[in-house]
């Protein structure tokens, strides 16, 4: 992994990482988490994500469309990651601390097929305020109100 390609966010979330890891490893849940209002719906049925499983998503980004995903990176309770045919890979790191859970969400294209055109088309900069949102709406899913 190139660290020149790769463009993260973190947020501690006051939640244990079970929890949070849960909710990362359910398709389903991805359209409520998504901070960019590119995913729509969850194709296929509920299931656990795991290494190598795939799974497809109905996405709308100037038109609709459908994309497949394959698992390439997990460790229970703390890395899942996955990629589609672009190659890039969005990737959650989470770390126990004290105050809850550091969770980092990354984009990266290192693995990219084109990694030149994600860049020309500006999507590592678009992409770390949509990161942030998907942080803020994870936090709202599984963080109790004071």
């Amino acid at each position: 992994m190139s660290r020149d390609q790769v463009v993260s966010v973190s947020r501690v979330i006051d939640a244990p990482a079970g929890t949070i890891f849960d909710l990362l490893a359910d398709p389903s849940q991805h359209p409520v988490l998504d901070g960019s209002g590119t995913v729509r719906q969850y194709r296929g049925e509920p299931q656990r994500l795991t290494l190598g499983a795939t799974f497809g998503m109905k996405m709308h980004f100037v038109v609709p469309y459908r994309i497949k995903n394959t698992v390439v990176e997990f460790e229970e309770g703390r890395l899942i990651a996955w990629r589609h045919f672009g190659g890039h890979r969005w990737r959650f790191e989470l770390q126990p601390e004290e105050a809850g859970t550091r969770v980092t969400e990354s984009f990266d294209w290192s693995t990219a097929v084109s990694p030149k055109f994600i860049e020309l088309a500006g999507y590592p900069r678009r992409h770390v305020p949509e990161m942030e949102r998907t942080l803020e709406r994870l936090a709202a899913e599984v963080e109790t109100p004071a």
